[in-house]
């Protein structure tokens, strides 16, 4: 891995879509305990593009250090930026690196996306892991699939440590997709 992408690879994702598209926003689409779903979008104009679909599936934990953030999250804060904000440093420990189809034109994430159905997006399925001092704590599984504009997935594996990722079994892979399409 080059130096430059190992220092791009700690740019937060709302970062990075910042740098490249001039900005960056959240929107929360459903969020419940255990799951939420959102659009990080940039700025065409007064349009709103989702550059990285995400959804969100926190791990329990019962660990005080983190109520905090985890209700401002909740709330609809964005994760990285809360946890960074709070003094945590954030992995990424990527389980998956690949791509995608949309289902349909007409699909809810094409419309978020201004997509016209059956384009491919990078994939990126993580564990997000918090960690502070001696302290590592896992935080949720996410998986990201982003917008053509913004990231391919041969850029995905220049950014991430993919390699003993490829090695999920196939239902693993597919139960990834339906937290993504449901």
């Amino acid at each position: 891995m080059s130096g430059a992408c190992a220092l791009e690879a700690e740019l937060l994702n709302s970062e990075r879509i910042g740098e490249r598209f001039g900005s960056c926003g959240i929107e929360v689409l459903q969020h419940g305990p255990t799951v939420r779903r959102s659009s990080l979008y940039s700025l065409d104009g007064e349009v709103r593009i989702c550059r990285s679909y995400a959804v969100v599936q926190f791990l329990e934990h019962e660990s005080a250090e983190v109520a905090d953030a985890h209700a401002k999250i909740l709330a609809g804060d964005s994760i990285g930026a809360t946890f960074k904000g709070a003094g945590w440093q954030i992995r990424k420990q990527t389980r998956y690196v690949g791509s995608t189809k949309l289902p349909q034109t007409g699909h809810p994430v094409a419309e978020l996306m201004h997509l016209a159905g059956d384009e491919s997006l990078a994939l990126h399925a993580y564990r997000l892991v918090l960690e502070k001092t001696a302290r590592s704590l896992q935080y949720a599984t996410i998986v990201e699939m982003h917008h053509p504009d913004y990231l391919a997935e041969n850029e995905l594996q220049k950014l991430y440590d993919w390699r003993d990722a490829r090695q999920l079994r196939p239902e693993t892979i597919a139960a990834l997709l339906d937290l993504v399409w449901t």
